[in-house]
């Protein structure tokens, strides 16, 4: 994000231009029925951001989901291996707003489909990240207790539906 879309950024969240922004990505296939994340960003309201990563973005990258102020409201952050880079961007907000960036309004939702999106998953629990949402499909490691751990102590659980995950993480 260059300096001048930054400060843009900035602006439209202090504003109240922008509201939550969303992190949609992971690994994800061509498999019927995997249109969550298809239906996220067609139903995020208009005042929210978009970052997007790896092969999930395919799922709605093309659509137009317009701006907010001349910002898009669909940002490519890049692919699987670029979630650190993700956090990168977030992290001159969390310093604008003096945060975490666990304590933005920023909410994660990984898609799941090959087992190299655990890279993604490590990375952002190493980075401390927290409050993520995964799924369609839990990965094969997420054994109830595995699921219960991660529930317990980095607020991760699964995906439900579009509609109800953006009313709870919208509230």
């Amino acid at each position: 994000m260059t300096v001048f879309v930054a400060d843009n950024v900035l602006e439209g969240v202090k504003g109240g231009a922008i509201k939550p922004f969303f992190l949609g990505g992971g690994c994800d296939g061509a498999k019927s029925g995997r249109n969550y994340y298809t239906e996220f960003a067609e139903k995020a309201p208009k005042d929210t951001v978009i970052l997007t990563l790896a092969c999930g973005k395919f799922r709605f990258n093309k659509m137009d989901l317009g701006d907010i102020d001349g910002i898009p409201r669909l940002l490519d952050v890049g692919q699987c291996n670029d979630a650190y880079s993700a956090i990168q961007v977030a992290l001159p907000l969390s310093d604008a707003f003096e945060c975490g960036v666990s304590d933005l309004p920023l909410s994660l939702v990984l898609s799941w489909y090959e087992q190299k999106a655990v890279a993604i998953l490590l990375t952002l629990l190493h980075l401390g990240i927290k409050n993520i949402k995964i799924g369609p499909s839990l990965p094969a490691f997420v054994t109830p207790n595995v699921l219960n751990f991660l529930v317990e102590n980095y607020n991760i659980g699964p995906i439900t539906t579009a509609d109800e995950d953006l009313g709870q993480i919208l509230g």
